[in-house]
């Protein structure tokens, strides 16, 4: 960090930093009560930061207090960070007994310059940047906030580790607004609703696969006779497709190359099928059923189709993340001079929804990442028209290069095939 700057903590490269640090000073703090502990990761998160700990001790409610305590004599020493770096070999050597680290740095080049902080006597590979010295934390705005379990690198094929969540501010006034406000959205938990009013529940035979009750399908089917409404003002026709579709089809669309870790599978009459993670396959199929004329074109095509993805066990959260869910998706076919209408067109419709159910959002315009599919032309044509849209119809957009097309928390993709 520029050290001739004032920093603030509106400042998110100095969050970041307070954050990270007191990362590092969680990781010693547990060090220091669990020796036998092996580090993992700790970066800084929306809100705060984690670590990730290989123990055999259980980090219960309890003993995240005992940790905090400890955190909290550790800013109190005001241990100065200091950062060194050593060569791929001297790192090697200096994290021989941390397995974890040892992994990390094995993935670097051969030459690489890699970089460590410490402070007193904790050490850890690091590329900051940090405070320069733990007194810069405040300790009594410090809280650990839960601990859950976290495979290494997100791979379900390796250990299973522990993640203990914290956040901290730098004063305690802002811990104990923060702290209030995490209480009210609780209350306003969806889980916690849906157990208490009887609109769905979710259970160890299935997790992930959600069952909906009586009173849950009442609204489930308000909703879905709201959107058959409104799709049919709107000119879609409405199709269902399969469940599950041959192993071929996934490899013809992409899939199976780019998705298929996320996908579920079955054998039937001694062929391989997968079940359907996305809608557009079989939406594609329903087009290619017979040869169209420019007349019947624009063709607009809706579906609440179920689609199985398979998700981490640990990233599943009630109905907002989970295996099987009902996506509502829209295929359009059109000439090339259609395109511009029929785009701006889905996005005032997601408009009029957003409204109805006051809904906050924003909108991103993402380029194709270098490994795209399709043709250059294709990726060319795409970007242009998605942003000639949004500029002639007066929409405010983030750019953001090189990434999966998104809008709002990925409810919403907009993309377009020549």
């Amino acid at each position: 960090m520029d050290e001739a700057k004032k920093y603030t903590f509106e400042d998110k490269e100095y969050k970041d930093a307070y954050r990270h640090t007191t990362s590092h000073i969680l990781a010693q703090a547990v060090l220091r009560l669990y020796p036998d502990t092996q580090l993992a990761i700790g970066p800084t998160i929306e809100d705060g930061f984690y670590y990730d700990f290989d123990s055999e001790t259980i980090f219960t409610p309890e003993l995240l207090e005992k940790i905090e305590a400890e955190m909290r004599k550790i800013c109190k020493e005001k241990l100065k960070l200091e950062r060194f770096e050593l060569t791929r070999a001297e790192a090697l050597e200096l994290m021989k007994d941390a397995p974890y680290k040892v992994e990390l740095i094995n993935e670097l080049p051969e030459d690489a310059i890699i970089s460590f902080y410490k402070q007193g006597d904790f050490v850890d590979l690091c590329a900051g940047p940090h405070l320069d010295s733990t007194g810069r934390v405040k300790g009594n705005a410090i809280k650990l906030t839960s601990c859950t379990g976290a495979y290494w690198r997100g791979d379900s094929d390796n250990k299973m580790l522990q993640r203990i969540y914290g956040t901290c501010f730098p004063k305690k006034e802002e811990l104990d607004a923060y702290l209030e406000r995490l209480e009210e959205a609780k209350k306003r938990d969806h889980r916690r609703l849906g157990r208490e009013l009887d609109l769905f529940m979710l259970n160890d035979e299935g997790p992930g696969f959600p069952f909906f009750l009586p009173k849950g399908m009442v609204l489930r089917n308000e909703l879905e006779s709201y959107w058959r409404e409104l799709h049919r003002k709107g000119g879609y026709q409405e199709v269902r497709t399969p469940l599950i579709l041959n192993e071929e089809l996934w490899h013809r669309s992409g899939h199976w190359d780019n998705y298929k870790d996320n996908m579920y599978f079955t054998r039937i009459d001694e062929a391989d099928y997968a079940v359907k993670p996305m809608n557009c396959p079989g939406g594609m199929l329903v087009y290619k059923r017979r040869p169209w004329s420019y007349k019947d074109l624009p063709m607009r095509i809706g579906e609440l189709g179920i689609v199985h993805r398979h998700e981490l066990s640990g990233a599943l959260h009630g109905l907002a993340r989970v295996r099987c869910f009902t996506q509502d998706d829209a295929h359009l076919f059109m000439i090339k001079d259609q395109v511009h209408d029929e785009i701006a067109g889905v996005i005032r419709k997601i408009e009029s929804i957003y409204k109805m159910f006051g809904f906050e959002y924003h909108l991103e315009l993402s380029t194709c990442p270098e490994n795209f599919i399709g043709t250059e032309e294709m990726r060319s044509y795409s970007e242009k028209v998605l942003k000639e849209v949004l500029d002639d119809g007066g929409w405010e957009y983030v750019l953001i290069p090189e990434m999966v097309h998104s809008m709002d928390l990925k409810l919403i993709s907009i993309s377009v095939t020549l």
